[in-house]
């Protein structure tokens, strides 16, 4: 007997396309686990992306060049168990996707067939182009990444705004078209001039993700712990914090200390009863 179908979760690349037509915004965080993934989706949140920050916010590693695909995987299955309406994305990592085209499409085809995923993110222009189309041969759908990449902090000198220049903003334009034309479904624009990903987004047909990208792009993306408050630190300048729960935390745990070193917790309401004692049948 055929086993039943899994669910279709409800956001597709095809929805995503939808809602840029219909001039619908699409809402993007990161997670990184089970239970994020749980809240994130009872949120209504359109896109979990597993992005590779999960190196620097869940991992202690100073960038995101360490990440590896087996520390990626592990993460995908953890948000792919709890996911179950949102369009799930996993960054392919530094040096995933960069030196040999068969490795490329095994690594994005584990993200897929192992870790779940329904489409992989990958950071680059032109030079990217042909991945783009051998990763759709094999039905995997790729999210392009544009602006701020990551992966080329060491190239960039740091993490700045990208595309002031007009030769830069011209080459970026012309990227997003070749992605586009490649195939991508999807474009992140990180930190870039807000005239600059407006003009991108109206000659797309495909929706742009912006993040430190301005108001005009067809949706926004955050790291989940930054617009949570988790983060240490003052947050960037494109991060909103829609709470302060790194504070709340730090509360409640000095006060479980405090708790535990003056004896009050457990108290009689978090302690099992004791079992009846022997003489205490008897006397009954």
């Amino acid at each position: 007997m055929a086993s039943k179908p899994e669910k279709e979760q409800s956001v597709s690349t095809a929805k995503l396309v939808e809602m840029k037509q219909k001039g619908v915004k699409i809402s993007s965080l990161t997670a990184y686990d089970a239970p994020t993934a749980r809240l994130l989706n009872e949120a209504g949140v359109d896109v979990i992306l597993v992005g590779d920050s999960v190196g620097m916010v869940k991992l202690g590693y100073e960038n995101t060049l360490p990440v590896t695909l087996d520390e990626m995987l592990h993460h995908v299955k953890a948000v792919k168990r709890g996911n179950t309406r949102s369009l799930l994305v996993a960054d392919m990592p530094y040096l995933t996707y960069e030196l040999d085209l068969k490795e490329t499409l095994r690594n994005a085809g584990r993200l897929i067939k192992e870790g779940g995923a329904h489409a992989v993110k990958i950071e680059g222009g032109l030079e990217i182009a042909g991945m783009v189309k051998e990763l759709i041969k094999i039905n995997i759908p790729v999210m392009g990444h544009l602006g701020l990449t990551p992966q080329a902090l060491n190239r960039f000198g740091g993490y700045k705004v990208q595309g002031r220049k007009p030769q830069e903003a011209e080459k970026m334009l012309t990227d997003a078209k070749i992605l586009e034309g490649a195939g991508a479904f999807a474009l992140v624009l990180e930190c870039v001039p807000p005239a600059l990903a407006k003009e991108i987004t109206r000659k797309l047909s495909i929706p742009t993700i912006g993040i430190g990208a301005g108001p005009h792009c067809d949706g926004q993306i955050l790291v989940v712990d930054d617009m949570l408050g988790l983060s240490d630190g003052a947050p960037l300048k494109f991060v909103k914090r829609y709470a302060d729960s790194r504070a709340s935390m730090l509360k409640a745990v000095q006060a479980y200390c405090r708790e535990v070193q003056a004896g009050s917790f457990p108290s009689a309401e978090h302690t099992f009863a004791d079992a009846p004692k022997a003489s205490d049948k008897l006397s009954t």
